[in-house]
């Protein structure tokens, strides 16, 4: 039942990004620099929005005699669509925050990671396109890419979207504009003392 609720919850907060993302809103954001992720995933998002809207109008026509069955695949199928355009809303609308003290890593709802810049040791530019899973590692990656690496000298605690905890020392994350992130980190990390 706990489970039904966070699932519940999060297409709430999916669908609510459906209405920040027009109005240019996007919570969590105030006093820091925001580094977006979206970007890359805009053309891939839009041709599987395209594709379920082909899907909804081939069913409807198939089905269009039999009332009932019509009637429940449209509902289904429209769904479909309003639910792809969240999952891309949400990501353009939780970006990554840097702040004084940290940086906030975000994918979409799903993840949001608060990581204090005195734990990061290592900050680099690397391009990822495979992610493997390994221990005590976090990949958010965008399209199966992640393009800047931190090393973190001590657990940081990462909540999974059903409640599960797992402790990171090392994250791997997109940013439209990694350069510009790695150099910000870089920065705050001399002005915390880190070398």
């Amino acid at each position: 039942m706990k489970a039904a609720r966070t699932l519940a919850r999060h297409e709430a907060r999916l669908l609510a990004s459906l209405a920040l993302w027009p109005a240019r809103r996007r919570p969590g954001t105030a006093g820091g620099r925001v580094f977006g992720y979206a970007r890359g995933q805009g053309p891939t998002m839009a041709a599987l929005a395209f594709v379920c809207v082909i899907e909804t109008f081939t069913m409807s026509v198939l089905l269009r005699h039999w009332p009932t069955p019509h009637g429940v695949v449209l509902a289904l199928d429209a769904y479909t669509v309003v639910f792809v355009v969240a999952l891309h809303a949400a990501c353009v609308v939780h970006p990554h925050v840097l702040t004084a003290d940290a940086l906030r890593v975000r994918q979409g709802v799903h993840v949001d990671l608060r990581i204090p810049l005195e734990t990061i040791t290592a900050v680099r530019r690397e391009e990822r396109f495979t992610q493997e899973r390994a221990p005590g590692r976090l990949d958010v990656a965008v399209g199966s890419r992640t393009s800047v690496t931190l090393e973190l000298a001590q657990p940081v605690r990462h909540m999974t979207l059903l409640g599960r905890r797992r402790e990171v020392t090392e994250v791997r994350l997109h940013a439209d504009d990694a350069d510009a992130l790695v150099r910000a980190l870089t920065r705050a990390g001399r002005r915390a003392g880190r070398a």
